[in-house]
């Protein structure tokens, strides 16, 4: 159900190259709502990244501050934060062993030891995404670069979170590989994976595709030298 209140928000969050000094991200204010599938575009070394690792909590912000439900995160709620609001990179590391290896690991972290692994609802999320019921007995050493990817989701989607912030999760994978990607994003946004459809969901896409941009979201917004912009030609 949508919510007036944002999920996350930014206020005034700057970062600069501290070796350099150059900016990175100038100020910037941005608010991302329960429902909202938004798209970022803009030409390498825009600030894109810089600003969706700035709203991950992932770089420290040299000026500014990034809310969650209209609340500071202070140091000691950022594990917790990480938990609602999940970054995926374009290539995620995997570990040794199975796709389900992979798939248990994040329950070993102290953030997630209330929770268990489900081996049905991952392979509703495996399947989501085109893969047959044998994928998570694959070794990782063996999957495709689309394989490797659709597994890193499905190890981030399994553990529910808020929101997705995906940092050009596609952007070197084959075109069967993408729209598998974003059939398994579709699914966990509208609850079709099996999830409980309730919780209050948002994502933002990083994209470098402006066709893509106008599939997987319905507001665009535009990167430009550390400025962000809503972007009125892709809307």
């Amino acid at each position: 159900m949508a919510n007036d209140r944002p999920l996350v928000a930014a206020k005034g969050v700057a970062r600069r190259d501290a070796l350099r000094g150059t900016v990175l991200l100038h100020p910037t204010d941005f608010t991302l709502r329960a429902e909202e599938r938004v798209a970022i575009t803009g030409p390498s070394g825009s600030g894109k990244s810089v600003f969706l690792r700035t709203l991950a909590l992932l770089d420290p912000c040299d000026a500014g501050v990034v809310t969650w439900r209209g609340e500071r995160i202070e140091r000691a709620g950022i594990p917790s934060y990480r938990r609602r609001v999940a970054y995926i990179a374009q290539r995620p590391a995997m570990l040794d062993g199975t796709v389900e290896d992979n798939l248990r690991y994040p329950y070993t972290l102290k953030t997630y030891r209330d929770a268990r692994f489900d081996r049905d609802a991952a392979a509703r999320l495996a399947h989501a995404a085109g893969r047959s019921a044998d994928f998570l007995d694959k070794l990782a050493s063996e999957l495709s670069g689309g394989e490797a990817q659709i597994a890193a989701f499905v190890r981030v989607l399994q553990l529910a979170p808020d929101v997705l912030l995906l940092d050009e999760p596609t952007a070197s994978l084959d075109p069967a590989s993408v729209r598998a990607i974003e059939a398994l994003v579709g699914a966990w946004f509208d609850g079709s994976d099996g999830s409980h459809g309730e919780q209050a969901r948002a994502c933002i896409w990083v994209s470098h595709d402006p066709e893509q941009a106008r599939r997987v979201a319905t507001r665009h917004l535009a990167m430009s030298a550390g400025t962000l912009t809503e972007n009125a030609e892709a809307a």
